[in-house]
This record gives structure tokens, C-alpha cells and sequence, in this order.
């Protein structure tokens, strides 16, 4: 007979139970991931147009830093593609910053900036040309060199922010995931506010075609429901162009084909895309979002691009330079007061991957392209979607039944960040699965997180 104490005692062992089957499961799971090769990461340094360069690398990315150029990441590479654009007018070439004329010298990839940017007071950066922080050499120093390489970069003191950088750039042995922890300290004598802003110039001239721009590359980032722009988004510069700029499915998306100039969107999302969809070469940039924190302008995300416009030439003897084609994914940081001799951290990672179709979302573990749908029949389980995946090791589906409870997982399949996922998998489940999430388990048995969940449908 089943009384109350009773019922409490079964409920009680069969939590028990299920709990020891999904740890075991798990356990059973892990043995089965894909042992990889111990590639380690190395530091080396390299020539690269004709600069002094270091080279971050492991199997999957290679990371070209150049320390004279204002500590620029100029390039990362990713399966022999080159995501960031450089300037091949400057290629090689160094310029000191020009501070009485104020010249900027674009020479690309990715660097970090203060904000806000302008010129109406002291409290806003009037710009990259002649700072300092944008072009003076920066010191370079190897922190480590064994499972994770970490290279650090040390700005001079910029005697008009007052800020000193200093940036650790870090790439593991087990994934092409990149890390920045990027410092701003102040070095004046008062306190002094400002914003750190990670700017990515990514190369978007077309492969067929270097006079035009790439008409597969996107920019994206999530929309805000509640956005403080009265269309989700603020144009500061250029024109704007429902074919440039759009929301569409929870996203804001910009075009650079249609478009030229800076657009503005306040997405709590804390996720930025760069996606081509020809070549199916995508990067997600990851910033930690502070829900209420005083960002510039209360702008989280800022993509500027530079359209199909060609360069200006002011002398009618001279061949005009060739076109120039990028777009720039900016990422700030809140607006912080530093104490003299403080300082604030800005924490971004990088995530190169490959996708299949246009890119819907992304999560910590991949993209989504096409949502997981779970279908069982009579004996198995049939799961299909699309991802691209920023982990190499094992895809694993985690059962799931009615009530939520565990009921263990299954292997699915090997994935690999340079192998778009077109998933359409059949595998065994529990008879009491009602719900399946799939997680990717890296080299190293980690749970890197969900790729997608779904209710499990009749067949």
C-alpha cells in the first residue's frame, strides 16, 4: 500500500535513480568523444608584408598580430580564409602618428578605441588620427606558452584620455576560440570617464571582383524589443535604406552592399555576426552585456560600413587608389569612472566558424541556422537542423521526460568548427523522452552548452 510516506519514498529513489542513469550516461557519453591530437598553440615571429609581426596559431586559427601598428590584430586567419581587411595601400608601410595634422592611417584589421567619440568637450575622443592609443608602437611581451598562448600588448600613455591600454590577446590547443582581456587605466592625475570599444575591420570586397563589395556579407546582431531608437536603430551617418538595415526574426541586420556609413543599435543581446553567405565563413564576437549600465549613447553594437563609394582623389594627375571595402563591427563597453590609477577590464571572444544556412542566432557553443526538430518513431529517434559549431569534439542529445526529469544522453555525431553541421541524425532514445537539447562536449569532455532544444514530435 502506497501511503503518503510511501509515495514521498518512491518519488525520493526514483529522482535517485534517474540522476545515476543521466551521470552515467554522461560518463559513457565522454568516452566516446573524438580523442584529438595534443596540437599545442605556438608564438613565433614572422614577417608579414613587410612588418615586424607575431603569429598566434593553432591547428585551426592563425592569429597575425603587429605590435608597431598600435598593437593591431591585423589578421586572423581560419581555415586558410583571411577574415579582417588591410589596407593594401599601406601594406607594410608605418607612419608615426601625426599629431599637429591629425592624419589617420587606416591600416586595418583590429585594435580598441575610447568612446565616446567627438569633439564637443573634453569627456569625447576627437578621433583616431594622431592618438596615440590608434597608432604609437606598443610594447609586446609572451605571457604564456604552453596549453594557452597569451601574448600581452602595452599602449604608451595617451596624454589627452589620459588612458593607458593593455591588452592580452589568448588562443588555446583545443578550438579556434579567441579570447581579449583588454585593460584601460588611468594614468592622469584626476579621475577620468570613458568607454573601451573593440573595432573590427572586416574585409568585405568580393573574391570575383576586388572593385565591388562582397553581396554575401552580412553584419547582425540581436534587436531590442524595447530599443531606445525609434526604429531599433540609429543611423549617424549615410543614408538610410530598408535594403541596408532591417529587424528581421529578432535581428538587426545590415547589408553593406546597400549601404555606407555608421548605424547605431542598443541590442542586449551581447553577440555581434560577421556572415558570408557564399563562402559559409562566419565570426561571432561575444561581449558580456550590463542590463541598466551607462553605455556611450546608450549604443551597445555599431557597424560602419563603407558601401561601394570609391576613394576621393584630390589630383586629377594621379591614378585615384583603388576602392576600399570593409566593414567595421564595433563593440563598447558601459562608460566607467577610473580613479587615477585605476582600472576596467573589457572581456570579448572571437568565435570562427563555418555555417550552412543564413545564420538565425548563436549560443556558446555554435550558430543556428535552422532550429533542431525532433521526430521519434516506433524504435528511433530522427533529429535534423543546421549549425555551425565553435567547439571540435562530440554533438550529444540530452533526454529529457515530461516531468523534465533526466533520462540520460546518446552520441550523435563528430563536429568539427571547419565543418558546417547539416544535421539529419537517427538515433535510440528512452520510450519516456519528451524533450531533447543537444550539447556540444569538446576535446577535453567539457560541456560547451546547448546548440538548440526541442519537444520530440510524432513521426
Amino acid at each position: 500500500m502506497l501511503t503518503p510516506t510511501n509515495v514521498g519514498r518512491w518519488k525520493k529513489q526514483r529522482f535517485i535513480s534517474s540522476a545515476l542513469f543521466f551521470v552515467w550516461a554522461l560518463s559513457s557519453s565522454c568516452l566516446q568523444v573524438r580523442a584529438m591530437a595534443n596540437t599545442h598553440c605556438s608564438i613565433k615571429s614572422a614577417d608579414y608584408f613587410g612588418w615586424k609581426s607575431q603569429k598566434v596559431a593553432n591547428t585551426w586559427v592563425e592569429l597575425t598580430i603587429v605590435p608597431q601598428l598600435g598593437g593591431r590584430l591585423i589578421q586572423v586567419t581560419f581555415g586558410g580564409h583571411d577574415f579582417l581587411f588591410v589596407n593594401e595601400q599601406l601594406k607594410g608601410k608605418y607612419f608615426p602618428p601625426d599629431q599637429e595634422n591629425h592624419h589617420w592611417y587606416n591600416y586595418g584589421g583590429d585594435k580598441v578605441w575610447p568612446m565616446p567619440e567627438g569633439s564637443k568637450d573634453e569627456q569625447h575622443w576627437p578621433g583616431a588620427g594622431g592618438s596615440l592609443l590608434d597608432d604609437a608602437p606598443y610594447d609586446f611581451e609572451v605571457v604564456s606558452h604552453n596549453n594557452v598562448c597569451t601574448v600581452q600588448l602595452t599602449s604608451p600613455v595617451d596624454p589627452f584620455t589620459g588612458l593607458q591600454y593593455i591588452r592580452e590577446i589568448s588562443l588555446g590547443d583545443d578550438s579556434p576560440v579567441i579570447s581579449f582581456h583588454s585593460v584601460m587605466k588611468n594614468k592622469s592625475a584626476y579621475p577620468r570617464s570613458w568607454s573601451q570599444q573593440s573595432v573590427s575591420q572586416y574585409n568585405t570586397t568580393d573574391s570575383h571582383d576586388a572593385s565591388k563589395t562582397n553581396p554575401d556579407i552580412w553584419g547582425m546582431t540581436p534587436s531590442n524589443p524595447s530599443s531606445s531608437f525609434l526604429n531599433g536603430f540609429h543611423v549617424r551617418t549615410g543614408q538610410t535604406s530598408e535594403s541596408a538595415y532591417m529587424i528581421e526574426s529578432g535581428l538587426f541586420k545590415v547589408h553593406p552592399l546597400n549601404s555606407g556609413g555608421e548605424v547605431w543599435i542598443d541590442s542586449p543581446g551581447g553577440w555581434l555576426a560577421v556572415t558570408d553567405a557564399a563562402s559559409h565563413y562566419t565570426m561571432v564576437e561575444r561581449a558580456h552585456y550590463q542590463p541598466g549600465a551607462n553605455y556611450p549613447d546608450k549604443t551597445t553594437m555599431i557597424f560602419y560600413t563603407t558601401g561601394q563609394r570609391n576613394r576621393p582623389n584630390n589630383d586629377p594627375s594621379v591614378p585615384p587608389p583603388p576602392p576600399i571595402h570593409y566593414m567595421e563591427a564595433e563593440v563598447n563597453s558601459p562608460i566607467v569612472e577610473l580613479a587615477p590609477e585605476e582600472s576596467y577590464a573589457m572581456d570579448t571572444q572571437w568565435y570562427p566558424t563555418r555555417n550552412t544556412d543564413p545564420l538565425r542566432s548563436a549560443t556558446y557553443a555554435g550558430t543556428v541556422e535552422t532550429s533542431l526538430e525532433a521526430k521519434k518513431s516506433a524504435t528511433t529517434l530522427s533529429l535534423s537542423g543546421s549549425f555551425g559549431v565553435f567547439y571540435p569534439g562530440a554533438l550529444v542529445a540530452f533526454f529529457y521526460g515530461p516531468g523534465g526529469e533526466p533520462l540520460g544522453n546518446a552520441k550523435v555525431v563528430d563536429v568539427n568548427p571547419l565543418e558546417p553541421l547539416k544535421l539529419n541524425a537517427t538515433i535510440n532514445a528512452p520510450d519516456a523522452a519528451a524533450r531533447v537539447s543537444l550539447h556540444i562536449l569538446d576535446s577535453h569532455n567539457f560541456d560547451r552548452g546547448p546548440l538548440g532544444e526541442a519537444f520530440i514530435a510524432a513521426q
